[in-house]
């Protein structure tokens, strides 16, 4: 498919620079550091100073579940790779439809455990919900992170059965640079690129929608803020292990707008008022018009970034998850 034709003139621009901009700049982590600058709680330090009627979402958990955590999905390299399920209860011969949550954090910090009440409420919606980690930057580069989600979405269909899954109906929801990575997860269904590793390769990784919240579509984009470094490295530049003046094709590898085709499936789109962090989305809404795929978006412009986490905006982006997916997933 042809690549979308703001891409041209900036990449002869980026490539050009890039000529001048050393690759020495980007400096390795040590592969046990890890990075805990995002959490709820500094989100929610920093977002309620603009915005003091926010408050942490931590809905009881509803009764009508049950769950099972820190399940190793796949070990990569002597690491255990760990995620979480929660599915309803059900006493009825019935199968349930999958959604894969994938935390934000700028792909160097954050954890699975951001996105647990999100999981248990959408359970109790009648979702089977896995939280997974996945590898950081700090650990390993671009493309790990995609591998690894990917690999929990075979796993996930290797044990349908205890959870009642049905193995047609997965979706993958993320938040910031988990939205980022659950648009290219769904974007690259088949990719022998992102397929790695020997957990479960019998199964499909391939999903039947996306939820993008506030993740970048295209990182090589006019409306883009990612791969800054004139005061340190980026947290894109960090993932990619290059800047984007010196690698731009590994950036625009790694950016979902770059994989649309006529198979990717249907995608919502849920944002704040930070224009950047959803850089590419117009375009992509655009191209999946064109393709005749059903987009949908919704957009809180008075919301902070990190507004999944927080009342008053837990609740509608879990309605708007829940009816977009009952939507777009045949009923059985």
């Amino acid at each position: 498919m042809p690549r979308p034709t703001y891409c041209s003139g900036f990449l002869k621009t980026l490539l050009l620079a890039g000529a001048l901009w050393s690759s020495a700049a980007v400096a390795q982590q040590p592969a046990a550091q890890r990075d805990t600058s995002f959490t709820v709680h500094s989100a929610y330090t920093k977002a309620k100073v603009q915005h003091p009627y926010i408050s942490i979402a931590r809905p009881p958990v509803p009764a009508t579940i049950r769950s099972q955590t820190n399940l190793t999905y796949c070990t990569e390299n002597g690491r255990a790779l760990q995620l979480d399920v929660f599915y309803p209860k059900s006493k009825r011969r019935q199968r349930f439809p999958g959604v894969l949550l994938v935390h934000g954090g700028g792909w160097r910090s954050g954890d699975r455990s951001q996105h647990v009440p999100m999981a248990q409420q959408l359970a109790a919606r009648g979702f089977v919900a896995v939280t997974a980690e996945y590898r950081l930057s700090p650990e390993a580069p671009y493309p790990a992170a995609v591998q690894d989600l990917k690999t929990a979405l075979r796993w996930l269909r290797a044990h349908a059965r205890p959870y009642a899954l049905d193995t047609s109906r997965v979706a993958v929801w993320g938040f910031s640079a988990g939205g980022q990575l659950a648009a290219l997860v769904g974007t690259t269904n088949h990719d022998p690129l992102y397929e790695a590793g020997a957990c479960f390769r019998s199964r499909s990784s391939s999903v039947q929608a996306i939820v993008d919240v506030d993740g970048i579509l295209a990182f090589l984009h006019p409306e883009s803020g990612e791969g800054d470094d004139s005061k340190s490295l980026s947290a894109a530049t960090q993932w990619f292990g290059s800047n984007k003046l010196t690698r731009p094709e590994l950036w625009q590898q790694g950016s979902a707008l770059s994989h649309l085709s006529p198979n990717t499936p249907p995608t919502l789109f849920i944002n704040s008022g930070v224009a950047r962090m959803h850089a590419g989305r117009d375009d992509m809404m655009r191209q999946l018009t064109g393709l005749h795929i059903y987009t949908e978006l919704h957009y809180f412009p008075e919301a902070p970034h990190p507004f999944p986490l927080f009342h008053p905006w837990f609740t509608p982006t879990l309605d708007y998850t829940v009816s977009f997916l009952n939507k777009v997933f045949p009923q059985p």
